[in-house]
């Protein structure tokens, strides 16, 4: 029997039998939806930490140099906490030594950062990061000036109460007036707004776009950290090799500055995206090992459902493959009839689970703060799944049905 034939009478089957159909696909729909949509997520994970939580958190080719690390992706006993609140603070001499060792190009900023509540007229924003920098702040961080102007080199060397603000604060406070020349309050001393950052968006759906920054010296230090002192030491560089020398001549300056042996832990940390990244690279790796084991139960109880359906579709056409034997129909012909019927059924299945599974990851991505990306091969895989399952499970029915005597078949009661 010709393939298209073949195809042809088994969407006519499926047609005819929809209840049964429907039944026969559902276990083949539930896991290639299932995996379609886990994918996609995975898939947006791995987009959305690489170029969006790295990214902006901490940087492609940065580190920073910290008195512990402001991520902490494993599990921190008590011990390691005390040990880390007692190491000493990092220090502006800190920062100016290693800036100074340096050999390789960078570009680096100071940082230090507290929640305070910003004013402005009768309005008031609460719970806002403040965060006093250096002038480079703005280029490390990569965060564009839609209006106005950063500060200058100048400005942060006088302590001059200037700010430079998020997108979703300037909303907030000046709603449509610009923003610039304007004076806005932090813990009751006044500060000219010069610049506006443009649109952040968000992260994990918490906007990155309620800030306010102002210079390293400016009168806001005095609650951000104790005098002399700053949260972090910002260093971007142009390559991974160049941040690779530029973190061990980081840290040999630091260790040497701190006195310690060759034996002694470091008493400060340098993070750096790799990290988050390796942290979420176990996560994904442990996701997509155990993607294949909840898939493949759905899908073998999809293909046992599929055999049972196909076997008693042997038995209510056991005329009707009599008949046929003897009008000519060879043993084949019987057998890739069912088995195309058994494969297309479950084709249906798995495509119907196709566009589910996609239309699940748009829902996700739309309505929550999980991104989803759609992967080709996971289409291809599960459509692949789908087919090749139903041949499977087709394969016994068919066969029983093609060993079937005509003369038997035919007077088969039904």
């Amino acid at each position: 029997m010709p393939l298209f034939e073949a195809f042809r009478l088994a969407l006519q089957t499926i047609w005819t039998n929809k209840m049964k159909t429907a039944f026969s696909v559902v276990g083949v729909f539930i896991g290639v939806t299932f995996l379609i949509a886990v994918v996609s997520i995975v898939e947006g994970m791995n987009s959305y930490m690489t170029d969006r939580f790295a990214g902006t958190l901490l940087g492609v080719n940065t580190f920073h140099l910290r008195r512990f690390p402001n991520f902490q992706t494993g599990e921190v006993t008590n011990e390691t906490w005390r040990s880390w609140v007692r190491r000493p603070r990092i220090r502006y001499e800190d920062a100016e030594a290693v800036e100074a060792a340096l050999t390789v190009a960078h570009i680096s900023a100071w940082e230090s950062t507290a929640r305070a509540e910003l004013s402005y007229g009768g309005k008031v924003a609460r719970d806002i990061e403040v965060t006093a920098a250096t002038e480079k702040y703005f280029e490390v961080k990569d965060l564009p000036i839609v209006a106005g102007r950063p500060f200058s080199a100048q400005e942060v060397r006088a302590g001059a109460p200037v700010l430079v603000i998020g997108w979703e604060l300037s909303e907030r406070l000046f709603e449509d007036r610009d923003p610039i020349g304007r004076e806005v309050k932090i813990r009751g001393i006044p500060y000219r707004v010069i610049g506006v950052v443009e649109k952040q968006g968000n992260l994990f759906g918490i906007s990155l776009d309620k800030f306010a920054i102002t210079t390293a010296l400016a009168p806001a230090k005095r609650f951000v950290n104790p005098p002399g002192v700053v949260d972090a030491l910002i260093v971007k560089t142009n390559s991974q090799a160049e941040l690779d020398l530029a973190i061990a001549e980081a840290e040999a300056t630091m260790r040497t500055r701190r006195q310690l042996r060759p034996t002694d832990e470091n008493s400060f940390a340098i993070e750096t995206a790799d990290a988050v990244l390796d942290f979420w690279g176990k996560i994904n790796a442990v996701l997509m090992v155990a993607l294949p084991g909840l898939v493949s139960i759905s899908l073998v109880v999809g293909g046992i459902v599929i055999m049972n359906i196909m076997l008693m579709a042997v038995a209510e056409r056991t005329r009707e493959i009599g008949i046929r034997k003897a009008l000519g129909a060879r043993r084949r012909d019987i057998m890739s009839q069912f088995l195309v019927e058994s494969g297309t059924i479950s084709v249906v299945g798995a495509s119907v689970g196709v566009g589910v599974g996609l239309l699940a990851a748009q829902l996700v991505d739309a309505f929550t703060a999980v991104p989803a990306a759609v992967a080709p091969w996971s289409i291809a895989l599960g459509v692949g799944l789908g087919a090749g399952v139903g041949m499977v499970a087709g394969l016994y029915p068919a066969s029983r049905a093609a060993r079937l005597d005509p003369i038997a078949a035919i007077r088969h009661e039904t």
